[in-house]
């Protein structure tokens, strides 16, 4: 019956709720009528006949106060206010009538009629609304929003129309909402949440407060750790306000918001200083690193921005989403994509002349540690030699400022990347030494959020497969950055070089890998599968690390740093070597990757001052393949 009745044309539920009326304000008039009789010579005729002429005035005023045309079970305050307005009408036309024609207790009648009415006609609407709400929610999932101020009620209103989530109860700090009710829903204490959960059955948490910082939103994660149950959260308040997301348009809780990290403002004028009106030139523009170096620096309006990359499809990729961003936001840059590889000196040195570029971000670089592992020569190439001549044709092409994206791992490295990108911070430094065309800097930091190759979208996919997720050692523990605000540091660490500065970024506090796991597995709603949990639903499974991988990285080789006009900026004083010196150490080591001799690589990366200590025998697949082709015996085969 109830799915006939939902399934009638809009006209003719209509009809049904006008002849519904109808049937609640007769029903009214006769209650009114028998409550405030109070003699046998009442006229019921002369009542009824005024009752028959106020009636379609009522439901006249009804209609065009558009009570028919809102949809029951969203009725709302326009709606209820249609229905008093109409019967207000009603009941002054009635009791004028009334008592002009004599009739004895026509205020009565008349006050108890429109009191009835009320009742009747918009107390049945707000049971409908409320069956079918109720009969909605039941196929709803139950949910739990933290948060009760404007962003929390939002979402409360948006949930209740929807299709997908009951909103059962609000959580807040705030302990003058606390055991109150909001839009009908009962505000709860965050100290209680895991009882709260269990006893309204919640399958999901929605974290509705945008725009609390991201130390007290770890507090808040934290908080939730030991619930299995799915965390997800609204969108920040900068996306809010620009309307580039919905307040309904959920997402799972960002892993930068588990570091309890918020990024300081960048300063203009450091920000400014090498872009503003210059001409800059990024390394690796379609890397992770580089593309994030990219967008920020279009936001500082350079006159030409060009984009160097050696991948096809990474530089299309990056150029279109710029192109967009320029044209959007009406910006007098121009964009100049080339391919090339960075250990091509001519190529670069005709690119920078070409442009007159004033500012290099170098961000071109092999990255990955086991890849760098499995192919050292190519590894040194790019990162050592491609630094070499990214920085000698910066020189003879006359740029100002040269900026080296460098890495944690360079610090007493047990990994060939890390060695090469501590000898391409030692010919940065001698370079700097020997020339003053050219001003020189370094930036060292550690891992990003999301970058190629980032442990968190490893983990994220492998969760989405059921696991098992992959750690390579218990106690192994990495710093970690979101890519803008590392992106923003370089930039203005870049700024405040003089020549031959090695920058260090505060990363912050180290985080545990095996911790992350399992916060990760718990805020998608699932359980850690171990020996005390046998039945949960992800297990975490320790692979031993990878080759040249250490237990944790540091910043800084010498220990001694100085602070800068930054607050997340370090100088750091490292030893270096005279560019006559360093020469001799790139000659052998050219020369060694030429005749592919490991063994000779390994001993130069090794007497070079860097620091390497590597923890591995030589992992290079094509040099152990060649390596079992010369042991493999020949045997001739006679064909008789």
């Amino acid at each position: 019956m109830i799915e006939w009745l939902l399934g009638l044309p809009r006209f003719m539920k209509r009809v049904i709720s006008v002849c519904a009326d109808i049937v609640f304000l007769t029903a009214s008039l006769w209650v009114s009528v028998a409550v405030t009789r109070q003699s046998e010579h009442l006229d019921m005729n002369l009542i009824l006949t005024v009752f028959c002429v106020t009636l379609p005035l009522t439901i006249w005023a009804f209609i065009r106060l558009g009570l028919y045309r809102a949809v029951v079970r969203f009725i709302g305050r326009n709606a209820l206010l249609a229905v008093v307005g109409g019967i207000v009408l009603s009941t002054v036309i009635q009791f004028g009538a009334l008592y002009m024609f004599g009739i004895e207790n026509a205020g009565r009648i008349a006050f108890v009629y429109m009191l009835t009415a009320m009742l009747s006609s918009g107390g049945s609407r707000l049971m409908v609304r409320e069956f079918l709400n109720q009969r909605n929610n039941q196929h709803k999932e139950r949910v739990l929003i933290y948060g009760a101020g404007s962003s929390g009620r939002q979402l409360a209103q948006a949930l209740m129309n929807g299709e997908q989530y009951y909103p059962v109860l609000f959580v807040d700090d705030d302990v003058t909402l606390q055991r109150s009710t909001i839009m009908g829903i009962p505000v709860g204490n965050p100290q209680n949440m895991i009882a709260l959960v269990k006893l309204n059955n919640i399958s999901r948490i929605l974290l509705a407060i945008p725009s609390v910082n991201r130390i007290r939103r770890r507090e808040v994660l934290d908080s939730l750790d030991e619930l299995s149950i799915p965390v997800q959260s609204i969108p920040g308040m900068r996306d809010l306000v620009d309307g580039s997301m919905r307040i309904d348009e959920l997402q799972d809780v960002k892993i930068e918001d588990l570091l309890g990290r918020d990024p300081v403002t960048p300063k203009l004028k450091l920000m400014n200083s090498n872009i503003f009106d210059k001409v800059v030139m990024v390394t690796g523009a379609g890397g992770s690193i580089g593309s994030e170096l990219c967008r920020q620096i279009v936001r500082y309006e350079p006159k030409i921005l060009v984009l160097f990359e050696s991948s096809e499809f990474a530089l299309y990729s990056i150029e279109r989403e710029l192109a967009g961003f320029v044209a959007a936001n009406k910006l007098d840059i121009e964009l100049k994509p080339i391919l090339g590889n960075v250990q091509h000196k001519d190529r670069m040195e005709s690119v920078m002349r070409s442009f007159g570029v004033d500012t290099v971000y170098h961000a071109a670089a092999y990255k990955h540690v086991p890849l760098v592992e499995f192919n050292v020569v190519e590894g040194i190439r790019n990162n050592v030699f491609g630094t070499l001549h990214a920085a000698e044709a910066a020189v003879a092409a006359g740029v100002k400022t040269f900026v080296l994206i460098s890495t944690d791992k360079a610090v007493r490295p047990t990994n060939v990347m890390g060695a090469t990108k501590r000898l391409a911070e030692l010919v940065l430094q001698a370079l700097s030494a020997r020339q003053r065309t050219t001003r020189f800097c370094m930036v060292r930091f550690g891992n990003v959020l999301g970058s190629s190759g980032s442990v968190v979208p490893l983990f994220r996919e492998q969760i989405r497969h059921g696991g098992p997720l992959t750690v390579t050692h218990r106690d192994i523990i990495r710093y970690f950055m979101t890519i803008p605000e590392a992106a923003q540091l370089v930039i203005q660490a870049g700024a405040m070089g003089k020549g031959g500065d090695v920058f260090v970024l505060d990363m912050g506090e180290p985080v545990s890998i095996s911790d992350l796991a399992v916060r990760m597995i718990h805020l998608m709603g699932l359980e850690v599968r171990d020996e005390e949990h046998p039945d949960g639903d992800i297990e975490i499974v320790y692979t031993g690390l990878r080759p040249g991988e250490k237990l944790y990285e540091e910043l800084l080789v010498s220990g001694a740093e100085q602070k800068t006009e930054h607050s997340r900026i370090m100088s750091a004083q490292e030893n270096y070597l005279k560019w006559e010196t360093l020469l001799e150490v790139l000659d052998e080591l050219s020369d060694a990757c030429e005749c592919y001799d490991q063994t000779k690589i390994r001993a130069i990366l090794i007497n070079a001052t860097t620091g390497f200590n590597p923890t591995d025998e030589v992992c290079d697949l094509v040099w152990h393949a060649d390596a079992k082709i010369k042991v493999t015996p020949f045997v001739r085969v006679v064909h008789t």
